[in-house]
């Protein structure tokens, strides 16, 4: 990897900002179109449900922005050098996802059922657009 650290800060920024816009699109959802939220019924409420199929179009467009952001930076930008990115993202996503949304509890947590068997198809798809993000990015990078 080139530059290890500059990846990590689009990661990061990338990651923080669609689970900002998948909070605030369940807020949204619950506060002004009206979708039951967690409080009023099983799981995480219907207002978080009916985001699922967006998420991964977050997760494609985000991380595709702040792949195409690192991979222009690079001296030597290369496909694969964006492959090994985007193994990285997905690996790091899919360690912090167990942890941040599983394994440590919080009001928004889900057990693992939910997160990796209800969650299908919209989580493979969602890590599918994480992994794709450098890739696509570097195809922007050459334009």
């Amino acid at each position: 990897m080139q530059d290890f650290g500059m990846s990590m800060l689009w990661f990061w920024v990338a990651y923080f900002v669609v689970t900002i816009i998948g909070i605030m699109h369940t807020i949204f959802n619950i506060v002004v179109l009206k979708y039951s939220s967690m409080k009023e019924g099983p799981g995480m409420g219907e207002g978080y449900e009916k985001t699922k199929p967006w998420h991964p179009l977050y997760n494609i467009i985000f991380f595709s922005l702040f792949g195409w952001l690192y991979m222009r930076a690079l001296p030597d930008p290369t496909m694969a050098e964006a492959l090994a990115t985007g193994a990285i993202w997905v690996s790091i996503c899919i360690i912090f996802d167990l942890f941040g949304w599983v394994l440590i509890k919080h009001p928004w947590s889900l057990t693992f059922k939910q997160f990796y068997v209800e969650y299908q198809p919209w989580i493979t798809l969602v890590y599918i657009a994480i992994f794709l993000g450098p890739v696509v990015g570097y195809e922007l990078s050459k334009m």
